[in-house]
């Protein structure tokens, strides 16, 4: 066990990876100096050029080739630095990765994992800021995943890179320096959601940043007589919808977190579920639905802060 940060336990995730397989590959902008948030470093020194691979500045051609080295029996990482980037690529993410299995009868498989940073990136505005993981939810074919923890960013990856279809994966842009225990080893599954503490008054569930929001949301609530589960839900598609409608229906009450806009935002998937399932009380709460600024008056505006989450916790707890 080990003390690094959510960048680092990234990095070791691959690099093991390629340890045990020499199917895996990496490819996409800046890998070779380690990535703009430090999250290959080292790599390209220790695997060489060939294994991880500088690409040109266009995420259609380095999508289009991940798929098709998946195709051929490889296994790619394929980084588009940010989530906004990957925008220029859909057609491959969409038409191709994870339509192929399905289009094919099961011949054609697509290993591929897709890393994808979601969240703000401070003073980065409206290009580098979005948080776009219901656009991917919504699409058959995919897994995909949002770790909230250095140990979590280690664990999912290395599930990530053994598994057999197409993964979706959304590191935030915020957390790479987040510092925690990280324990190489066995990995099981990431499409249990996590019970980070268990209340009586309401649920709180959240994923990637917005974990730690509500944690810190439900610190303050204890201290007003209010006791909160949090779950970080950790897996969007598939999700853990028997955690999540067991602990809602138990306190009664559902508060849905998310830093991406509240409008169709996944959180309307979770609450959507919870009220046809169970007969709690449900309240969700995300972004506006406005771009992201770049001053940091503006881009606060856009932020879902603890004491909106305490607000609306307490909101719900009345009604």
């Amino acid at each position: 066990m080990a003390l690094m940060t959510y960048a680092e336990a990234a990095a070791l995730a691959v690099s093991e990876a390629m340890r045990r397989d020499p199917a895996v590959v990496v490819l996409g902008e800046d890998v070779g100096r380690g990535g703009i948030f430090g999250q290959y470093k080292g790599l390209q020194a220790t695997w060489g050029s060939e294994r991880v691979i500088d690409t040109p500045i266009s995420e259609a051609n380095i999508m289009g080739a991940g798929v098709g080295m998946a195709l051929m029996g490889m296994r790619p990482v394929v980084e588009m630095r940010v989530i906004d980037f990957a925008l220029c690529a859909m057609d491959e993410i969409v038409n191709q990765a994870a339509k192929n299995r399905y289009m094919f009868g099961g011949q054609g498989r697509v290993p591929l994992v897709m890393r994808m940073p979601i969240g703000m990136w401070v003073n980065s505005a409206a290009q580098h800021s979005q948080s776009l993981e219901a656009w991917f939810a919504h699409m058959p074919g995919v897994v995909v995943l949002c770790p909230a923890t250095p140990q979590d960013n280690h664990d999912m990856l290395t599930w990530a890179l053994q598994a057999e279809d197409p993964v979706v994966y959304l590191e935030n842009k915020e957390l790479w320096t987040l510092q925690g225990l990280v324990e190489p080893g066995p990995v099981q599954s990431p499409n249990q959601a996590r019970v980070l503490r268990r209340g009586e008054h309401l649920t709180l569930v959240a994923w990637s940043a917005a974990v730690h929001t509500v944690t810190r949301a439900a610190d303050q609530l204890a201290t007003q007589g209010v006791s909160a589960s949090v779950i970080d839900l950790r897996s969007l598609w598939p999700w853990d919808r028997d955690t999540v409608l067991a602990d809602c229906a138990r306190t009664g009450r559902l508060l849905v977190v998310h830093d991406a806009v509240q409008v169709a935002g996944f959180g309307a998937e979770v609450a959507a579920t919870a009220a046809q399932m169970t007969a709690c009380k449900i309240a969700r709460l995300g972004a506006p639905r406005i771009p992201v600024g770049y001053a940091a008056s503006l881009e606060n505006l856009a932020r879902v802060g603890v004491e909106e989450v305490v607000q609306e916790a307490l909101a719900l707890r009345r009604r």
